[in-house]
Formats: structure tokens, sequence, C-alpha cells
């Protein structure tokens, strides 16, 4: 499966069931030109488990808004539509993978 890019009108429906995370990133950015094969690696280890999804901030000002989100990348986990972890800058596949294993059933 591939990392699925989400917009302001998409975001809630692609975010509302299950462990999601939604990987918030520009094309000027470069930490979030880091973050991007990270998060994709993850999206094929751990499909089925945990929905990636992928937001441009430029396109897409409404949703980082209403989060608050003022630096990118931010990478907002959410289980069942309701946010259970923000984090903000640069992490690596392991630092995700045990954040997200906790929020795994």
């Amino acid at each position: 499966m591939a990392v699925l890019e989400t917009t302001d009108s998409t975001f809630v429906a692609d975010t509302a069931t299950g462990v999601t995370l939604t990987d918030f990133w520009a094309v000027w950015c470069g930490p979030c030109r880091m973050q991007s094969p990270v998060v994709e690696a993850l999206d094929a280890e751990m499909s089925g488990k945990v929905t990636f999804n992928k937001m441009d901030v430029d396109a897409n000002p409404a949703t980082p808004q209403e989060f608050g989100i003022m630096s990118i990348p931010t990478l907002l986990v959410k289980k069942d539509g309701e946010v259970v972890d923000t984090i903000v800058g640069y992490h690596s596949k392991e630092q995700l993978t045990t954040l997200l294993d906790q929020y795994i059933d």
C-alpha cells in the first residue's frame, strides 16, 4: 500500500477509523523530505495496522490551522478519529514504530 494523499475535504473521513498517522509537509521543507521516506517505509511494514496519510500544508491550510500546526514536519496520530499524539520535527523509523505500537490493539 502507498501513503495516501489527504486534503482539507477528505481528512476527517481518511482518519476516522483505526490508527492513522498524517504527515503534514511542504515541498520546500528539507526536514519533510527526510521524513517522507521514513513514513513510506513504515507504511510498507505496518500496512493493515496503521493507515498513513500525508497532507501538503500549502495546498490545504485549513486542517493544519485547525490543529494549530505551526512547524513542519508535524506527524499527527489519531485513533478512531481522536488525536492521541502530535510530534514535531524529524523522527526515525524506530522512534515512530515505538510511538505507534502503543496505539495498536
